[in-house]
């Protein structure tokens, strides 16, 4: 291994969500071959104390709480430090009983978009949860940071919203867009989807459209070895495609992401917001 391979990335955190993102990235790396490497940001928020109270106190007692305050903030910061360190070492150990002989472990502090932005160059897949650990319980919204995540980032995205599941099924939303076609690409080429059947599914194209666009897609992936189930639906495409997901026991979706037709009107607030809050099992975007 070298540094400058480029990994599957797993961001690790406190949230329920963290164990499943482990395993889903220790499957992509077996699978690929790529190394794999765990990453825990810390974020660092003003103390709301501080804001409130040292205004409304003498310059004296002002000069001592700031002190103290300061004093606690460290404090603060060195405990969530360790604390990141063991979930580290517990996604470390978790990686390593998976099969995965090195995982690299990464501590940062930080917007953690802007750290995945500076990161972009060396990611290969990104493995992340659909919620972080402060709005875990929150199952009618997307996490903070995944929106921007995904807006920013031009790398295969992997968003984790169930236990891990080895994929036996998958499906492809396909609309013949680029952010699709990528996906269909990637289905193709990629030894992570090898000899795994795939559902690829059109909706709310018209019968003529669908037809062209499932036959040269259909031949595309039976030449790459695939065995492939052909679908055209009609109907609201976020609705279709997570009842197609949830009856055929799709194990894994994959989609593009921001376009502009029905399909294709994503992130965020519409297609693969609702997608994602409205399917139960992983979605890999693509852009």
């Amino acid at each position: 291994m070298t540094d400058n391979e480029n990994k599957v990335l797993a961001c690790i955190d406190g949230s329920r969500y963290s164990q499943s993102v482990c395993d889903y990235a220790a499957w992509i790396s077996r699978r690929t071959g790529a190394p794999l490497k765990l990453l825990h940001n810390i974020e660092h928020q003003a103390s709301a104390t501080t804001m409130d109270l040292t205004g409304a106190i003498g310059m004296g007692s002002r000069e001592l709480l700031m002190k103290e305050l300061t004093e606690i903030e460290e404090q603060r910061s060195k405990l969530l430090l360790e604390q990141g360190k063991l979930m580290l070492e517990t996604a470390r150990e978790r990686a390593v009983a998976a099969g995965i002989e090195h995982p690299i472990v990464k501590q940062r502090h930080g917007s953690l978009t802007e750290s995945l932005i500076e990161m972009e160059d060396d990611i290969r897949v990104l493995v992340l949860g659909i919620r972080g650990e402060d709005h875990e319980r929150d199952n009618h919204h997307l996490g903070a940071h995944l929106e921007s995540t995904v807006r920013a980032l031009h790398k295969p995205i992997l968003v984790v919203n169930s236990d891990f599941k080895e994929p036996e099924r998958i499906m492809l939303a396909y609309d013949g867009s680029d952010a699709s076609g990528k996906a269909l690409e990637m289905l193709a080429r990629s030894p992570l989807f090898k000899g795994i059947p795939v559902h690829l599914v059109t909706v709310g194209e018209d019968p003529g459209t669908a037809g062209k666009l499932q036959h040269a897609a259909t031949e595309k992936l039976q030449n790459a070895g695939h065995d492939v189930t052909a679908v055209t639906l009609d109907g609201r495409p976020s609705d279709e495609l997570c009842r197609y997901q949830a009856e055929h026991n799709i194990d894994l979706t994959l989609m593009g992401a921001f376009s502009h037709t029905r399909l294709r009107e994503l992130v965020l607030g519409s297609l693969t917001a609702k997608v994602l809050l409205g399917a139960n099992q992983p979605l890999l975007l693509l852009r």
